[in-house]
């Protein structure tokens, strides 16, 4: 390289990570008017993405002083995609997206700042696994820490719901405050004045981006713990909190949040169940002298998720609650006079449909041929129902109402009767092998959701309960019975714990 090509002006290479509505584009359009009234040449692309989440998009920039042009007075040629290895500035809008730029080799150690919200958003296939999806986030976050020149990351979701505007500002405040553009704080804040569009509350999330990221001292209002309702009155604290010194503290706050979500999901009278049938499995934790309660901390955190299972009746009552309504509200920055409305798509299947009414009701629409194929006939295409209208809220509403017949349902006897069968093995297992007993209960991390995915993780848990009597044949029974409910959250289909049941030579 000659002498003149290492000293050539070079362009300021940006991209940005980000996802659908939560303006990406605005914060390129941003910078590209910042440059262009400092003077400079910009040019921006954007490649969009409908895999991810939302659908993730990548927008690349090129920024070139005009100074710099040279005598031909001509515009320079800047490049439409950035290039692995040669990117000047990464602004992420979630921590998975600056671990994917990461992958891309866009960031690089001994050029690229990377400036990301190490909040995440979960992405779909985390949330349909049938296990734990979720990826590791302080190994993507040491990721990005290991490959960027300079890491700014905070939590810049936060700060735009402090602000009530949205992540970008933060990110175009985190951006002025890094230091990393030949421009001033002034220059930025002009740009969104001349947006002209929520402009003050940009500039709310601008000064906390720019605060942070400068090392400014930022205090932020206390955020809400939960916008989940609990529906526990005064009046039931004062028993739970008695309930609570029968149990060890190992387990207290798991018990706990047990009690409030079945007084939620039903009333106190089922969450008192849920607290006797854990009394036997504490006294087997009491007699081993375990101060952690292994045992009876995941019995408890799986029986009350089992109790708690999801319904039509519980999917109605939650989507009309006044607590979902106002999230969604926040979520969308709602102005006043704007006007919100919200359209569920619902398909429940013939199954479903009877296992919420009576027992002798669902029997009957599951054996008359005529019953059944009316109502197959009415449900073979879903409905989408305006909750906002007051026709689609009173239907969920009717819907919902249907809690205090939940007892007498078909769905919740046979619910009830597979809890107790499995409490049954629970508590002999624990007497012959602690550790197989403690894997056990993990196997009932397999039965929940709604529809076929409920179908689907029941039908593995089934599976696995008719082998325990070959299984404690085993040299590890434990082991094994991990292996088996690994196998089983590996794939939907059943076909790996299969070849693991055979592996093992559990087979009937």
């Amino acid at each position: 390289m000659t002498e003149t090509q290492s000293t050539a002006p070079r362009a300021i290479r940006l991209a940005i990570l980000a996802m659908g509505g939560e303006g990406g584009g605005v914060l390129a359009d941003w910078i590209v008017d910042l440059a262009e009234h400092a003077g400079h040449f910009a040019q921006t692309t954007s490649v969009p993405g409908v895999a991810q989440r939302t659908g993730a998009t990548i927008y690349y920039l090129e920024l070139f002083a005009q100074s710099a042009s040279g005598a031909s007075g001509r515009p320079p040629v800047l490049a439409l995609t950035p290039v692995p290895g040669d990117v000047d500035i990464v602004l992420a809008s979630e921590l998975m997206e600056a671990g994917r730029a990461v992958q891309r080799g866009i960031v690089t150690p001994d050029k690229t700042t990377l400036i990301a919200s190490t909040h995440r958003v979960f992405a779909m296939t985390e949330k349909i696994a049938l296990g734990d999806g979720r990826t590791d986030a302080p190994a993507v976050y040491d990721a990005c820490r290991s490959a960027a020149k300079r890491l700014v990351a905070f939590d810049m979701a936060a700060m735009a719901n402090e602000s009530k505007s949205v992540i970008s500002a933060v990110l175009f405040g985190a951006l002025a405050g890094a230091g990393v553009l030949p421009f001033t704080r002034e220059q930025f804040e002009a740009t969104i004045d001349r947006g002209g569009v929520g402009v003050a509350a940009s500039k709310r999330a601008f000064g906390l981006g720019f605060g942070v990221a400068s090392g400014e001292q930022v205090e932020l209002a206390p955020t809400l713990a939960s916008s989940l309702q609990t529906g526990i009155a005064p009046r039931e604290e004062n028993w739970i909190a008695q309930a609570m010194q029968e149990f060890p503290g190992g387990a207290a706050a798991t018990i706990k949040a047990g009690v409030e979500r079945l007084i939620d999901y039903q009333d106190e009278a089922y969450a008192r169940l849920y607290l006797s049938r854990l009394k036997p499995i504490a006294e087997i934790d009491k007699k081993r002298g375990a101060d952690s309660a292994l045992l009876l901390n995941e019995a408890g955190r799986y029986l009350a998720l089992g109790m708690a299972y999801e319904d039509t009746i519980r999917v109605a009552d939650l989507k009309i609650r006044p607590s979902r309504f106002a999230r969604v509200r926040e979520e969308t920055r709602l102005e006043d006079g704007q006007i919100l409305q919200i359209s569920e798509y619902l398909h429940p299947r013939l199954q479903e449909i009877a296992e919420t009414v009576p027992a002798w009701l669902g029997k009957l629409m599951l054996k008359v041929a005529p019953l059944r194929w009316l109502i197959e006939r009415a449900t073979t295409k879903g409905r989408v129902v305006t909750t906002t209208s007051i026709r689609g809220f009173l239907l969920l509403y009717i819907v919902a109402s249907l809690k205090s017949w939940r007892r007498s349902s078909m769905r919740y006897a046979e619910e009830q009767q597979m809890l107790e069968e499995w409490l049954a093995t629970l508590k002999e297992l624990a007497q012959r092998d602690y550790a197989l007993a403690i894997e056990f209960a993990e196997c009932r991390n397999l039965v929940k959701g709604y529809g076929d995915t409920h179908a689907r993780g029941k039908s593995n848990y089934l599976r696995i309960t008719s082998v325990m009597q070959n299984l404690l044949a085993q040299p590890q029974p434990a082991k094994s019975l991990a292996a088996l409910r690994t196998a089983a959250l590996a794939d939907e289909s059943g076909a790996q714990l299969a070849q693991e049941i055979s592996r093992l030579e559990l087979a009937h």
